[in-house]
């Protein structure tokens, strides 16, 4: 099979933006008198604002009304940009400028497919923004994943099949999306968690493209 585009989820591939959103949605949880635990956190990795409000709601037991919730979203929302309001290039995760130089050298295409409607704001924060051919975030998308929507919309505005595409997610969510897009998954992290992925890195470091990428 021959590759032609490279998908990448933004939190926890290319960043780490889960120690934002963690506090953000920590500091939410005071109005209604619940903390969020860090393991909680990880199953709001690849999920939508308004489906991670409602799962924080459900382990709180707490029934809010839609006034509340449209509140709620906006307040975290505006915490979590200005924590991220000093990011810079020093928090790209290990190995990735390295790979995404590689795979922009060796002619891949490669596109964003995150549900965070602050992608372009981080990428352009980090210096990352100048590696992507076409950004697919949650302002471009109405389903979360696992839906996979999000891919299928960067592998047709790439102009490829999705089985010319390759995935690197680092939630379960994202791999799950990216299979149901009949798409390759590389997952990036725990392969206990990744189970469903094609192939399982811990990182980028020190990873070969032209090893990873032939199948």
């Amino acid at each position: 099979m021959t590759y032609k585009a490279c998908l990448f989820d933004l939190d926890g591939v290319l960043v780490d933006t889960a120690i934002y959103h963690f506090q953000a949605w920590k500091n939410l949880g005071t109005k209604f008198g619940y903390a969020l635990t860090e393991e909680q956190n990880e199953q709001l990795k690849g999920v939508s604002r308004v489906e991670s409000l409602n799962r924080i709601l459900a382990w709180a037991n707490y029934s809010a009304t839609e006034e509340e919730k449209s509140t709620w979203l906006i307040e975290k929302n505006e915490n979590y940009l200005d924590l991220i309001s000093n990011m810079n290039p020093s928090e790209i995760l290990p190995g990735v400028l390295d790979f995404l130089h590689q795979i922009k050298q060796a002619g891949y295409k490669i596109a964003l497919g995150s549900a965070s409607k602050n992608a372009e704001i981080i990428l352009s924060k980090t210096g990352l923004i100048e590696w992507f051919d076409l950004i697919i975030d949650g302002n471009k998308v109405t389903k979360s994943k696992p839906d996979p929507e999000v891919f299928l919309k960067g592998a047709s505005g790439l102009g490829f099949l999705p089985t010319e595409c390759i995935v690197f997610e680092d939630a379960q969510a994202g791999v799950e999306a990216a299979k149901a897009g009949n798409m390759h998954a590389i997952g990036i992290g725990d392969a206990e968690m990744l189970r469903q992925a094609d192939k399982v890195i811990p990182n980028f470091v020190g990873i070969q493209a032209s090893e990873l990428l032939q199948f």
